[in-house]
């Protein structure tokens, strides 16, 4: 199983904590974000991973000189910011796999990606979301699925009592992505996934595991004090 890391974010609405390094470089209990996230990683049938680099990638390729990894690492960077499809679309040129999987550089979502990936494979699915749910939220948008987990609408962010919302986790079937009519500068969410739902060929997967978006402080915060026992 191979994996995209998308670790090139700005980190912007955490530069006043974190000051001018990649967001998947965020200390968390004086280690990076990124190496919860391999650990994660090492946690799952993954065993090569591709990191799409942007900004101050220098920062990231210098911690993995001395790190020592279970799976193969490989890494592209990204001269202009991308987007996350373009992100996304020159990593999975250098990946081998028919399906493969997506994870953001700063969300921790911990579903079973054995499971995920089987129920991807017999649905046939272009590309499928984990999914969480939520109650109470203003922060994410809604992803709507029909009674056979076909992701039917996307809604925008707004205030909702409960609803699933788009996890960060993908798995993509590179045939189907790359034979798409994409820039190579572009938003994975709005110009593709939303772009082309009424095709009627992605799907959503529910998972109640663990999730965090340390995009702004507080779940930043938050993160400290998870990851004590998240990642004993």
């Amino acid at each position: 199983m191979e994996c995209i890391v998308l670790a090139g974010g700005l980190g912007t609405r955490l530069q006043g904590v974190i000051g001018q390094q990649p967001k998947c470089m965020a200390p968390v209990n004086d280690l990076p974000f990124l190496s919860y996230l391999f650990r994660f990683i090492d946690r799952t049938p993954i065993t090569r991973v591709v990191l799409s680099l942007g900004f101050q990638s220098h920062i990231v390729t210098r911690w993995l000189e001395d790190q020592f990894l279970k799976f193969e690492l490989d890494y592209v960077v990204e001269n202009e910011p991308l987007g996350t499809g373009g992100g996304i679309l020159a990593a999975i040129e250098e990946c081998e796999t028919d399906n493969v999987v997506v994870l953001n550089g700063d969300t921790m979502f911990m579903p079973d990606l054995r499971k995920m990936m089987k129920f991807h494979v017999d649905n046939k699915s272009a590309t499928t979301l984990a999914l969480k749910e939520m109650h109470q939220f203003d922060r994410y948008g809604v992803v709507n699925i029909n009674a056979e987990n076909k992701i039917t609408s996307f809604e925008e962010k707004k205030f909702q009592e409960t609803g699933n919302i788009n996890g960060g986790v993908y798995i993509i079937n590179r045939d189907e992505f790359m034979k798409k009519p994409l820039r190579q500068k572009f938003s994975f969410e709005k110009d593709y996934l939303e772009a082309f739902v009424g095709e009627g060929n992605f799907y959503g997967f529910a998972s109640d595991a663990y999730f965090i978006d340390i995009g702004i402080p507080q779940d930043y915060e938050k993160a400290q004090t998870d990851f004590k026992t998240l990642f004993v």
